[in-house]
């Protein structure tokens, strides 16, 4: 019996120490308990041995992947005076058409092996099966119930496939053009012997060589040249596709340089676009300001402009959404805006109150005068309706860092106000905080800045700022195009969608 299995390909799982091992059944020893396989595969890869040998003890699972056909081997029949003592291997009743699983027992014969009669309707799929047949299958399935429970073997009935079957199981044939052409071309992709695959690799460096790109590059110009047509315009190429957002119509050339100012600007800025922004001097902005204040932009407009402009910057600076969210409430930003008595802080509190509307916490730092300039009261009238802080003492400013420090302390005109007590005690208490410093129109000299910033935020058109105002920003307030050209500026707007634009030193 050990015998008709000669020749079998099997595959051998041997545990995760030894993996698993495929090839051809070429001894079978069942005095010694031992399995040999000729031309074998470990884990895919083919052995450098041309034979292994393996243990019972050692194999924890064997599959039949490939049985040879009648004429290959001999068939089962003696089976009282031959035993294959390998486990997992046996003949196996397989399943009829409607899908009902039969064992057949009868005693065993000792009978010689005999060719087994077949009949089969091709109406109905019956099978008649021979006695020698039915005495072969009842005893391997009781060797096989035995051999499934010694030596820890275990047996799996889905490796027994349709291509795994003993020669002597009576399978139905299945008639049929569509069977053919399927079983055609499965030899046709898997029917190559393995021996047959190269153990080399492919030579893509040597194969590469043989393609002389010159030469090809060559003969392309040539032909180009002759018929004065190009190998990547032909009539025969299709036409170019086009995405939905993309012109189709040349559009004309892009005009960097589109504000010009009546002098010569002392520094340029470009934006991330690439547009030219010209700074202008203190006494042309001042200029432009009072022409748009005669032509209806009021200072109220100008500081509510102001105001939401630099609250959206320092809300962008804060972390924006990631920060400001319903869950992130116990991290409320904390925001110090530093104001002096004139329009310049009036600019900082109509910015402190938009912050505090946008539920961050603000400290107001506002020096005591005996009169206030009246739009400062308006701001304060409506800063106070707010959740946020005014103080009026450098003691009452916070001890710990902030997130961020609004610079409105410094202005053009009044510059005796920076060798008041107050302001130096709040540019000492500003520089020690080692909060990052936003200042908001700040002024063209910088020794008239006690506060270093990291960004600066400039009206309309930006001033000839220095390095201690850190990174420019530019935000529209508001002005019209023709108050540019009515004092001499030649003016295109450079903020495309946005009201806050960053700009870059040229």
């Amino acid at each position: 019996m050990a015998t008709d299995w000669l020749g079998s390909i099997v595959s051998i799982n041997c545990g995760e120490s030894l993996g698993v091992y495929q090839g051809r059944v070429s001894a079978v020893d069942q005095v010694s308990q031992t399995i040999s396989l000729t031309r074998p595969f470990h884990n895919g890869v083919k052995c450098l041995v041309p034979e292994v040998t393996f243990r019972a003890g050692d194999i924890t699972e064997l599959k039949i992947l490939e049985i040879p056909g009648p004429g290959d081997s001999r068939q089962c029949g003696d089976l009282q005076q031959t035993e294959m003592s390998i486990p997992g291997v046996g003949c196996q009743v397989g399943p009829s058409q409607n899908g009902t699983g039969k064992v057949l027992k009868k005693p065993v014969s000792s009978s010689a092996p005999q060719n087994i009669p077949r009949r089969m309707d091709m109406k109905n799929q019956d099978i008649i099966i021979s006695p020698q047949q039915q005495c072969s299958k009842s005893y391997m399935d009781r060797h096989m119930e035995t051999l499934t429970q010694s030596k820890g073997f275990r047996r799996r009935h889905n490796s027994w496939s349709s291509s795994s079957r003993h020669p002597n199981q009576v399978t139905p044939k299945k008639s049929g053009l569509k069977n053919g052409q399927m079983k055609s071309k499965d030899d046709e992709c898997f029917g190559d012997d393995i021996d047959e695959i190269p153990d080399t690799d492919f030579d893509f460096e040597g194969n590469l060589a043989l393609f002389d790109k010159a030469a090809v590059f060559e003969e392309i110009e040539t032909y180009e040249r002759r018929s004065g047509t190009r190998s990547r315009g032909t009539p025969n190429e299709k036409p170019a596709r086009y995405r939905h957002d993309e012109n189709i119509l040349e559009s004309e050339p892009i005009v960097y340089r589109r504000i010009v100012v009546p002098q010569n600007a002392n520094k340029e800025f470009c934006t991330d676009s690439g547009l030219v922004v010209p700074s202008v001097s203190y006494e042309l902005h001042k200029k432009l300001l009072s022409v748009a204040e005669k032509h209806g932009l009021t200072l109220e407009r100008r500081l509510e402009m102001t105001g939401v402009c630099a609250s959206q910057m320092a809300l962008s600076l804060l972390g924006g959404p990631n920060r400001l969210n319903p869950k992130n409430v116990h991290q409320r930003p904390t925001v110090a805006l530093l104001c002096g008595p004139h329009v310049k802080g009036a600019q900082g509190i109509s910015c402190g109150r938009h912050l505090s509307n946008h539920d961050v916490h603000v400290i107001l730092f506002l020096p005591n005068f005996v009169k206030m300039l009246e739009s400062i009261t308006n701001e304060l009238n409506l800063f106070s309706k707010t959740q946020g802080q005014q103080v009026s003492s450098v003691k009452d400013l916070p001890d710990t860092p902030v997130d961020l420090v609004i610079n409105c302390l410094d202005c053009h005109e009044n510059a005796f106000l920076r060798d008041q007590p107050w302001y130096k005690a709040v540019v000492d208490w500003a520089n020690q905080n080692r909060a990052p410093v936003l200042s908001i129109d700040p002024p063209i000299n910088e020794m008239e800045q006690g506060i270093d910033a990291k960004w600066s935020l400039a009206l309309g058109l930006p001033l000839p700022l220095g390095e201690r105002a850190g990174r420019v920003y530019l935000c529209d307030i508001g002005i019209p195009q023709k108050v540019f050209q009515e004092v001499g500026i030649n003016y295109h707007s450079p903020f495309g969608c946005k009201f806050v634009i960053p700009l870059h030193s040229t």
